[in-house]
Formats: C-alpha cells, structure tokens, sequence
C-alpha cells in the first residue's frame, strides 16, 4: 500500500466543520519549498480526495498550509483586524507508506492539530 494525505478542519468556536476553506501542501525539500497542491475544504470540512495522493506520495518533511483568516472573514461578523490567525502553518515528516491524517481545530484564537487516522 502506498502512503496518502488526508486532512479534516472542524471549527471548534462554531461548533460544524470548517467548509470553504483553502489550503496549500508544500514539500520541504533541500533545495527550497515546493508547492504540490491547492485545495478547500467541503461541506464536511474535508477536501473531496487525499490532497497527496498514492500516486504522488513520497517520504520526507511537509507544510499544511491552512487559509484560516481567509475562512473567517468569509463567515462574516466582527472579525478584527489584523486577525489573531491568519494563516496557520503545521509542518510534519511522513516516513513511511501510510495513511497520514492531519486533523485541524480551529477558532478565531486558538488551534490544534494531532496525527489523526
């Protein structure tokens, strides 16, 4: 089985998933970033595939990339300015051929993440 990446976004002030919003994968490799993909997120705040398929997986350092301020503004409200999280970055390795699922919570002043299944 070759390995993928799978991301979820729920949005945790709001109490739904996290629809509409972007996100961009990067790889981290020696000789600088290399952007691989640029996706949003579905109604159920997941993209509609892996956003690094088996076909293109490799092992090494990568960079999610989640347009969070973006979404925010997108819902409307009072959303100051410059907003607390705007673009909330998570960079993890993948070592080996596997499923990798990396959950995003967020709100507009706080997020986790964890290795998901």
């Amino acid at each position: 089985m070759a390995g993928f990446l799978t991301t979820h976004v729920l949005d945790t002030a709001r109490g739904m998933p996290a629809a509409d919003m972007a996100i961009d994968l990067i790889r981290l490799d020696e000789a600088g970033p290399v952007h691989l993909a640029s996706v949003r997120t579905n109604a159920d705040g997941r993209t509609d595939g892996p956003i690094l398929p088996a076909e293109t997986f490799q092992t090494g350092q990568y960079e999610l990339i989640f347009h969070v301020g973006g979404y925010l503004r997108g819902l409307g409200g009072d959303i100051p300015e410059p907003a607390f999280l705007d673009m909330v970055p998570i960079r993890f390795g993948m070592a080996a051929d596997d499923h990798y699922h990396v959950p995003l919570l967020v709100s507009p002043f706080g997020f986790s993440t964890y290795r998901g299944s």
